[in-house]
């Protein structure tokens, strides 16, 4: 399959489809490419297609991911006139929608962002990563960020761009993530940007950044460095999981959370109310004292009681 066909099919649909949407078709028409090297649209068939589903399977990836891949292919099978004729064949793979997202444990996640510093060609997928885990802010949030959006003196960040009218909101910056934002602002300053319109990611291409456009993604090094550091399949989403776990964890009420990260279901809340839960049976169970062996000492009391009981005569008439 040659990539001309994947940029027909792609421009094909500017204009019907959202700029991101184009983007991410591109993205997930990589790995088909990978796969099917020169084979012509019109000599795939319902086989290969269950080839590679099995394929990308094998390399980890999840059920709604290698779906969304096929759908770009069937998107271009149906261009070429060739999709009605293996339809019936091909059946999309289950999907896993009670998973809610991936939190690491402390060692991990030390590893991971020690892996994400150690490369410079990760350096922005770092400082992506640092300021999700450390602002809740999602995966989309973050690309769009302009320097007008930070107040840097007050650290706080305003996100205006969001998936929905709820996510609009403004978080306080921790230490971490000023830290983080302070290395894009040297590069950028380094770099001739970091105007208040410039954005904080820029696109880059051939090594020329522009800061009038944002970086679309950093999914490649985010895919290389999470495998680097032995965790392969954890998601670039699952940081903005992570942040909202550790804090319910510390006990932070549902309106801190949803101030914090934006509309969360009544779903994801129960969940985190799960998680609030789990953590204080965690702290409670760290409370022993010794009242157990205290116990046992009356109950054997108690029972050494009830058989002198028994023992005394009966004085009843």
């Amino acid at each position: 399959m040659r990539a001309k066909a994947l940029e027909e099919y792609v421009n094909e649909r500017l204009g019907r489809v959202s700029e991101r949407t184009s983007q991410i078709d591109k993205e997930r028409g990589k790995p088909l490419l990978e796969f099917f090297e020169d084979k012509a649209l019109r000599r795939i068939t319902a086989k290969d297609i269950r080839e590679y589903q099995r394929h990308r399977l094998s390399e980890g990836r999840s059920g709604r991911t290698v779906n969304m891949e096929v759908n770009v292919l069937r998107g271009m099978l149906k261009r070429a006139k060739r999709w009605n004729v293996m339809s019936d064949d091909v059946r999309n793979l289950a999907e896993n929608h009670s998973v809610v997202g991936r939190a690491l444990i402390a060692e991990d996640k030390v590893r991971l962002f020690e892996i994400a510093a150690s490369k410079d060609e990760w350096m922005a997928a770092y400082c992506a990563a640092v300021i999700a885990v450390n602002t809740t802010c999602r995966g989309v949030e973050i690309p769009t960020l302009r320097w007008r959006d930070l107040d840097l003196a007050k650290s706080v960040v305003h996100i205006n761009r969001s998936k929905n009218q709820a996510g609009h909101r403004l978080i306080p910056l921790n230490g971490e993530a000023l830290s983080a934002l302070s290395l894009l602002r040297e590069r950028a300053h380094l770099l001739g940007g970091g105007e208040l319109e410039h954005f904080v990611f820029p696109a880059c291409e051939r090594n020329q950044f522009d800061f009038t456009r944002h970086q679309r993604s950093w999914r490649t090094a985010w895919r290389k460095l999470t495998d680097a550091a032995g965790l392969k399949g954890f998601r670039f989403h699952d940081l903005r999981h992570q942040a909202i776990t550790e804090m319910a964890e510390a006990g932070a009420s549902d309106a801190t959370l949803q101030a914090l990260a934006g509309h969360l279901s009544r779903r994801m809340m129960e969940h985190y109310s799960h998680v609030r839960m789990d953590a204080k049976k965690a702290a409670v169970a760290g409370l022993g004292t010794g009242m157990v062996s205290i116990s046992n000492v009356k109950r054997g009391r108690v029972k050494k009681s009830k058989a002198t009981e028994q023992t005394e005569p009966d004085d009843t008439p």
